[in-house]
């Protein structure tokens, strides 16, 4: 089966080219040539290529700018990739080989139409994109972690380690930053636990974020930091710097680095941590503990660096916590076990739970005090506000809202401590 769009595509960057001074043409003149040059082709077509004219007869407003936007990003940009990155409706993008791309529009997968020319094409604009970042990936450093001046995470993997070509993966997040406002508005948490987690953020205590892949950490993480008091001194790290504090002036944002071709030169979270706590911190944000930093989180936190927030990958809040276990133990595998309960229960005040749900909606499902250790040895948790189903629910639709249970914090010192005794009783 014929691709008309490549071909076309093709074809027109071929006639555009022929005149050597095309490459001394503005960005502006240059998409009004290959608009001329589109009409000089339909024309063209029309007369010498009856089933490439059938393909022009049936082309839409939409796919004619987009035959047009691809030759110019061919020419001066990225190829479809710049075309993707320039819709601001795709929040995620996902190159799986030359020929084969998903994007996310309104928490929903599609596969687009386009594709790239060949695999080889794909690698150079790769390249390219790479470099325009400073960062560089080839056969010796096939994996590649970075970010786009908006702060949208790129991860790529080359061939041979990807099998079936080049991979690029790219998370976007909104220009204009996440509010619990919009979230409430997206139905992810009620008013009530909204105003709940302010006055627990106001009050320093120390949050994690829980959920799995896609469930929303990082733009909750975004949302919640709106509500840190504005005269703080606050201390954001991260692997690949995405978080969006805009309402903190004293504001300093630490990024991890890889080591260089021959080993040297790489900062790990644990070195930023470190480092973080020699900068007269109000508060530390760890965009999100993965390994071995995780027992200098903690530490930081039992050390008087209340507030503290961060987020990590779990399927439950409960299972937060064996995940911090086995996190803590990665990098100090002689610690007891015992110990390190101690040390995650008077380190962490608050998890929550969020969950991509069936529907692809995503849903606070659990906001949880960590009480303590009981004479077992196990970290007790306090449910606060749990999600709830109703009967509206379907197998597709999924229905209900985060309903406040009936337990009373345990340790509420630190709303006392604020003054803040709304949530004594």
């Amino acid at each position: 089966m014929r691709d008309f769009f490549t071909e076309e595509v093709a074809n027109i960057r071929e006639m555009l080219t022929q005149d050597p001074s095309y490459s001394e043409l503005s960005d502006s003149d240059l998409k009004e040539r290959i608009t001329k040059m589109f009409e000089m082709r339909i024309q063209d077509v029309n007369t010498k290529d009856p089933a490439v004219a059938g393909y022009y007869t049936s082309l839409s407003y939409r796919t004619k700018r987009s035959i047009e936007d691809t030759v110019f990003e061919s020419i001066r940009g990225l190829g479809i990739l710049g075309k993707i990155i320039s819709d601001k409706t795709i929040t995620e993008v996902m190159i799986n080989g030359y020929d084969c791309i998903f994007v996310e529009r309104d928490g929903r997968l599609q596969r687009l139409d386009e594709k790239f020319e060949s695999q080889e094409k794909l690698r150079n604009i790769i390249t390219k994109f790479v470099q325009d970042m400073g960062r560089s990936v080839n056969e010796s450093n096939p994996i590649v972690d970075s970010r786009l001046a908006d702060g949208s995470r790129v991860n790529v993997v080359l061939d041979p380690i990807a099998l079936n070509g080049p991979i690029v993966t790219i998370r976007r997040f909104p220009e204009e930053g996440m509010t619990i406002k919009k979230l409430i508005g997206y139905g992810s948490i009620t008013t009530e636990a909204a105003v709940f987690l302010e006055k627990l953020v106001q009050a320093k205590y120390n949050i994690f974020i829980s959920g799995g892949t896609g469930s929303g950490k990082t733009t909750f993480l975004n949302a919640l930091s709106n509500y840190i008091p504005s005269d703080e001194r606050v201390i954001t790290i991260e692997d690949s710097a995405e978080l969006q504090i805009r309402n903190v002036p004293n504001l300093v944002r630490l990024e991890t680095r890889n080591a260089n071709s021959a080993g040297a030169g790489g900062i790990s979270m644990r070195d930023l941590i470190k480092s973080a706590l020699r900068m007269r911190p109000e508060r530390i944000v760890v965009g999100e503990v993965r390994g071995a930093e995780a027992l200098d989180m903690l530490q930081a936190m039992n050390t008087g660096h209340d507030g503290s927030l961060s987020t990590g990958h779990a399927n439950s809040a409960q299972d937060m916590l064996s995940r911090l276990e086995t996190m803590v133990l990665s990098g100090s595998p002689g610690l007891p076990l015992e110990a390190i309960r101690q040390q995650i229960a008077s380190a962490v005040d608050i998890i929550i739970h969020l969950s991509r749900m069936r529907d692809k909606t995503r849903k606070t499902m659990e906001i949880t005090e960590v009480v303590g250790m009981d004479d077992r040895g196990r970290i007790i948790l306090n449910p606060i506000y749990q999600f709830e189903e109703d009967e509206h629910t379907t197998v597709r639709k999924v229905s209900g809202s985060l309903r406040r249970t009936e337990n009373k914090m345990v340790h509420p010192d630190k709303f006392i401590g604020t003054g803040i005794y709304d949530y004594l009783n």
